[in-house]
């Protein structure tokens, strides 16, 4: 026991407790995760907090005497985490990109890649957040690779060249000296204008909307595969 009568910051007691929780805690089936949240809640602790001070229990258990007569008979252990590769990092960023484009959150992203999959949603949130964080320009690639990149400005264009054709289509007949025959001629003329352009929208849409559902769907079994 160090002066101050702590283990890595705990005292002996809060040792006790959290590693008496945790054996319960496996016992019944439940994950560290899960765990470490739930004991986070229950004594004002942040989960990170928590996990971090468990792995720090479990990796000085061999050199500290008291650690290891805390867990004596426990059979507590760390469970290994494989870190992501670097493919497995841009298949897994392209497959949230492909479905944030959708208008969608990135929570929500996440959420329909991994399905019922909590555990791998949280690490790939993480995943995420991470490399928006330290590497921004690796998710601004990715964005590229897909054709995301420019999107939002492709869409525009179509409409903004559309609205140009339709305005032009009016000043033309202005510019030649003629008079609409009545509003109606001109105003049913606008409305097929309009109508096409929805249509070459549409078709637009459909046709990226499947491309990147095709894209989602072969990185969603490249996730698969390596997980």
């Amino acid at each position: 026991m160090n002066a101050s009568g702590k283990i890595n910051g705990y005292t002996e007691e809060e040792a006790k407790t959290l590693v008496e929780y945790i054996r319960k805690g496996k016992k019944s089936g439940k994950t560290l995760t899960a765990l470490f949240a739930a004991y986070g809640a229950e004594h004002g602790r942040a989960r990170g907090s928590v996990r971090n001070y468990y792995y720090a229990l479990m990796r000085s258990a061999g050199s500290d005497e008291r650690v290891m007569k805390l867990l004596d008979g426990k059979e507590l252990s760390v469970e290994k985490i494989r870190e992501f590769t670097e493919e497995e990092t841009d298949a897994a960023l392209k497959s949230i990109l492909a479905e944030k484009s959708k208008g969608i959150s990135v929570r929500r992203a996440i959420m329909n890649v991994t399905g019922a999959d909590t555990k791998l949603g949280l690490r790939l949130q993480n995943k995420y957040r991470n490399v928006l964080k330290k590497q921004p320009e690796r998710i601004e690639r990715a964005k590229k690779e897909l054709g995301l990149e420019n999107a939002g400005q492709a869409k525009g264009g179509a409409v903004g060249a559309a609205e140009k054709s339709v305005a032009g289509s009016v000043k033309k007949f202005a510019a030649g000296g003629k008079t609409a025959p009545c509003g109606e001629f001109l105003k049913r003329r606008l409305e097929r204008e309009i109508n096409l352009l929805y249509e070459r929208i549409a078709g637009a849409l459909r046709e990226e909307n499947a491309r990147l559902k095709e894209e989602n769907e072969r990185l969603k079994r490249l996730l698969s595969i390596k997980r």
